[in-house]
């Protein structure tokens, strides 16, 4: 099977990124958001029918899914070293073509009705558009040097999307907070990537993740401080993951990115730049599971565990709605994470590879419905506070039922596609590692609780007296939450271990009864719990916050990793390391340039008068010479 067309699908964004920026003032508004959303229609309709090809036609030979890749050659540097350009289809770039293709057209089709009236309507757009572009372009990569052009091309676009309003001082800190942070992960990312190329003479994925290839067979024997140099590069790499997917202690960006309009946030968190770092594990899992006992592998498990856990309680507090989604999604993806760190290769031992895959699947349905039924929440009530919402349930009944089903689906409720995705994450964990089980049982119940905080506090909670009544978002915000809501529900019951494995060999996963049963019941009780609490107004939230005291104080403010930042730059490396070099360069360095240069000029001003090109002066000089010289002549003569 020819997959080179495929080519098409992360070009056609990129078209129409070029047409619309260029043409910014020259094209109306209503016509750019049908040209956008038409081209990812497109790319869309590519999509589904390059999944449908690859896994039903042509994948998968003598019961193995095989890997396409076309590609083209660029820049050479060895017979072996080499940088090429090109597109790989195997499982998991087609199941993220579905992913990004799915989530960007519905925020195409959304943003339409959602920035209606906005005076940057073209160029929001066109920058939506280069976002999906970039993304494509990363999942379709065949080589490291590749997948790293196009990262680095996603963190411009965040950067130009989060930074939208940039008239809006808070819009802009953001934009450079996300930008300078995934800046520093990268930097590892590019490290481990020279350490690959260097050590390995190849970037290419198909060598890189063959479990019988030099890749992972020979390069253990070069260590540094008492670990092979491969794994290094391998944790360097998992730093610009974590960087990307807001993992601790990288997470700091990730709040302050809802200050982009909210389509935005839904495609961040739902398709694009959070999952970035995952699929980067999931591509190199071979090299990660099998050099040096997995030991890179175990470092991902616990942050993952550890970033589900701390963003979950976090999320607890928050009061604005849109960044308790934020943090649920950091949660979710460290959920994505662990499931990987416990994963084996072969066979059913990789099931938290494909329970990760099929999380990240699921997630990005239920995520995508959340943040954009947020922003028809933020769209009719004009804020992103709990506060000021209430009772919305008798306004906004599509809203009200779609954010409803993906709440659900988010807690693990049975029959909604969450169940089954973060089932099989519990099952790979319990069978690996039992305190990372318990948790992620944990997170769980967690989850539930802080979901229906805010589905109570929007939709039933107090009778809020609105200024303006509240009313249901046009068909162009509603037609992409109730497609999105539906797949919430059917992407659970894909047998996704038929498609997607670490090993590219199918299996049979089963329902684990005893431990779905104890996730259903954990994430019931906190459903039953932000019942309690929060479908009618009481006091219980404020004893029980002033019960735990600091600690709630310490969560509501993020534990406060943000002022440490700050300490740390400002205090620290601005005072203590920055000022005495800047004091050394002012002083000494610029100090002796200047010296010099002052010397220079004095020098030239003494002198300048031997070369002032009057005739009597020359004259002087020279009578003066010859008679000096007579002078001399005459003295040793006498003498």
């Amino acid at each position: 099977m020819d997959f080179t067309y495929t080519i098409l699908i992360p070009l056609i964004p990129l078209a129409v990124f070029l047409l619309l920026g260029i043409n910014y003032n020259k094209i109306k508004p209503e016509i750019s958001g049908w040209i956008g959303s038409l081209g990812l229609f497109a790319s869309f309709v590519l999509s589904y029918y390059t999944a449908y090809k690859y896994f039903f036609e042509v994948g998968k030979v003598d019961g193995v899914y095989q890997t396409f890749v076309h590609k083209w050659r660029w820049m050479s540097f060895t017979d072996t070293l080499h940088i090429d350009m090109g597109v790989m289809i195997d499982q998991i770039s087609v199941m993220m073509l579905i992913v990004v293709s799915t989530i960007s057209f519905m925020t195409h089709l959304y943003s339409r009705g959602y920035m209606k009236g906005d005076p940057g309507y073209t160029k929001f757009f066109a920058f939506l558009s280069l976002f999906t572009f970039s993304m494509m372009g990363l999942v379709l990569s065949a080589n490291l040097f590749q997948i790293y052009i196009f990262w680095e091309l996603v963190g411009v676009s965040s950067f130009l999307l989060i930074g939208y309003y940039y008239t809006k001082p808070s819009a802009v800190a953001a934009a450079k907070k996300a930008f300078i942070v995934t800046r520093f992960a990268d930097l590892g990312f590019l490290i481990g990537i020279l350490i690959i190329g260097y050590y390995g003479g190849t970037y290419d994925f198909i060598e890189l993740t063959n479990p019988e290839g030099s890749a992972i067979t020979n390069w253990a024997s070069t260590s540094f401080m008492g670990l092979s140099v491969i794994t290094w590069a391998l944790i360097l790499i998992f730093m610009g993951g974590a960087g990307k997917s807001a993992m601790f202690p990288l997470h700091i960006w990730l709040p302050d990115a809802m200050e982009g309009p909210t389509p935005v946030s839904a495609l961040i968190h739902a398709a694009t730049m959070v999952v970035a770092g995952v699929f980067l594990v999931a591509r190199l899992f071979p090299m990660y599971y099998f050099v040096e006992d997995g030991f890179a592998l175990n470092i991902v498990a616990w942050v993952g565990a550890f970033s589900a856990l701390f963003a979950a309680i976090i999320a607890l507090t928050q009061t604005d709605i849109k960044r308790v989604l934020a943090f649920s999604t950091m949660s979710q993806i460290g959920y994505m994470m662990l499931a990987l760190g416990v994963s084996s290769y072969e066979g059913h031992n990789g099931l938290g590879y494909m329970a990760s895959m099929f999380h990240l699947l699921t997630h990005a349905m239920f995520k995508g419905l959340l943040f954009l039924a947020a922003g028809s929440i933020i769209h009719a009530v004009h804020s992103n506070y709990l506060k000021d919402m209430g009772g919305l349930r008798k306004y906004m009944p599509i809203t009200h039922i779609t954010f409803l089903i993906a709440a659900l689906s988010i807690s693990g409720f049975p029959g909604f596609a969450g169940f089954f995705s973060k089932d099989e994450i519990l099952v790979a964990a319990f069978e690996h590692n039992k305190i990372i089980y318990i948790i992620s049982v944990f997170v769980a119940g967690l989850t539930a609780f802080y979901m229906f905080r805010i589905y109570f506090g929007i939709f039933w909670g107090k009778d809020t007296k609105y200024e303006h009544t509240p009313h249901e978002s046009p068909a162009s915000m509603t037609i992409p939450l109730i497609f999105l809501a539906f797949m919430s529900i059917a992407t659970g019951y894909i047998h996704f271990s038929e498609y997607v494995t670490a090993d590219r060999m199918p299996f049979e996963a089963h329902l684990n009864y005893p431990l779905a049963a104890i996730a259903v019941g954990v994430g019931i009780l906190g459903i039953i719990m932000a019942y309690i609490f929060y479908k009618k107004p009481t006091g219980l939230p404020d004893k029980v916050s002033n019960a735990f005291g600091s600690l709630y104080k310490w969560a509501y403010h993020k534990f406060y990793i943000d002022e440490v930042y700050m300490f740390v730059t400002k205090e620290i490396i601005f005072k203590r390391i920055s000022a005495p070099f800047a004091w050394f360069d002012r002083h000494i360095v610029d100090g002796t340039m200047n010296l010099i240069g002052n010397s220079t000029v004095a020098t030239s001003k003494g002198i300048k008068g031997l070369q002032s090109g009057k005739i009597q002066d020359y004259a002087f000089a020279f009578v003066a010479g010859v008679v000096i010289l007579a002078i001399i002549f005459i003295y040793n003569w006498i003498i």
